[in-house]
C-alpha cells in the first residue's frame, strides 16, 4: 500500500445520503424565485459550491449585465439556504453505506480524515452537528487522531468561496493537517466536480462512487482512477492498493 496520510470525502450523496434531497431543495428555490432550471442542468452541477450555480443558471436566463442579475441570484440563493437548512434541520440525517466502518479502519490506519463540501458553512454545521461529527473540532473545524474526522472544509473558507472544481479545498485540508506531498492524498466524491477538483489537485488516486447523485455511466466521462458501487467497496480497494 503506498504512503497515504489523507483521504479526502465530499459529503453529500458520498458520506451522507442523499435521496435527491438537495436538487428537491434546489428546484423548489427555483420555482419560487422565477428561475427556469432543468434538473439535468442542476444534477451535473452538483458538488459545486451552491451560490455558484444559482449565478450560472441565472447567466444562462438573463444576461449578466442587466441590473437586476445579483439581486435574482442572491434571492433564489437566499430562498435555497432557507429551504435547504429546514431540510436538514428537521429529516432524517444519516451516513451512506460502509461510510463510520471505513472511517474507523482510516484511523485504525492513522489516515486522516477531511470533508469537503459544495455546501456553505452553515448548512455544514447543520449536518456536522446532526450525525455527531463535530464533536472534538475546534473553532477552525480541525479534530484531533481522536475525533471522528479530522478537518471540514467549505468553499466558505476558500478565498471569493470558490469550491469544485478547484483544487483549493483539498489543498487548504492538506495545510491544515500538515500534508505537503498530493500523491499521499486520495479523493472520493459522487459528482464529476468532486472527479475534477481531485485531478486538479494532483491526488494519488480519484475515485467515483456511483450511489450518490451520479451514476457509472455519468461519472466514466470524466477522468478518474476508479468508480465503487459504495464506500464499503472502497474499503476494499484501499486495503488492498
Amino acid at each position: 500500500m503506498p504512503e497515504i496520510k489523507l483521504v479526502v470525502f465530499d459529503m453529500a450523496g458520498t458520506t451522507v445520503r442523499d435521496d435527491r434531497e438537495v436538487e428537491k431543495c434546489f428546484m423548489q428555490a427555483a420555482a419560487k424565485t422565477g428561475l427556469q432550471a432543468e434538473t439535468d442542468r442542476v444534477v451535473a452541477m452538483m458538488g459545486i459550491a451552491k451560490r455558484v450555480v444559482f449565478q450560472t443558471l441565472w447567466a444562462e436566463q438573463i444576461d449578466k449585465e442587466d441590473p437586476s442579475f445579483a439581486s435574482k441570484v442572491e434571492t433564489s440563493f437566499t430562498e435555497f439556504k432557507q429551504i435547504l437548512e429546514d431540510h436538514y434541520r428537521t429529516q432524517p440525517v444519516e451516513p451512506t453505506q460502509g461510510c463510520l466502518e471505513l472511517f474507523d479502519w482510516l484511523r485504525s490506519q492513522q489516515i486522516k480524515i477531511a470533508l469537503t463540501t459544495g455546501f456553505y458553512r452553515e448548512v455544514t454545521d447543520i449536518i456536522l452537528n446532526r450525525l455527531g461529527w463535530d464533536r472534538g473540532l475546534t473553532a477552525d473545524y480541525l479534530g484531533s487522531e481522536d475525533s471522528l474526522i479530522q478537518a471540514s472544509i467549505t468553499p466558505s473558507e476558500i478565498y471569493n468561496q470558490e469550491g469544485r472544481p478547484t483544487p483549493y479545498m483539498i489543498q487548504k485540508a492538506m495545510y491544515l493537517l500538515g500534508i505537503t506531498d498530493p500523491k499521499q492524498v486520495i479523493c472520493i466524491g459522487d459528482t464529476p466536480s468532486d472527479l475534477l477538483a481531485g485531478r486538479n489537485a494532483a491526488c494519488l488516486y480519484t475515485f467515483g462512487v456511483t450511489n450518490g447523485t451520479h451514476t457509472a455511466a455519468q461519472l466514466s466521462a470524466y477522468p478518474h482512477d476508479g468508480l465503487v458501487s459504495s464506500l464499503a467497496e472502497f474499503q476494499n480497494k484501499l486495503a488492498n492498493l
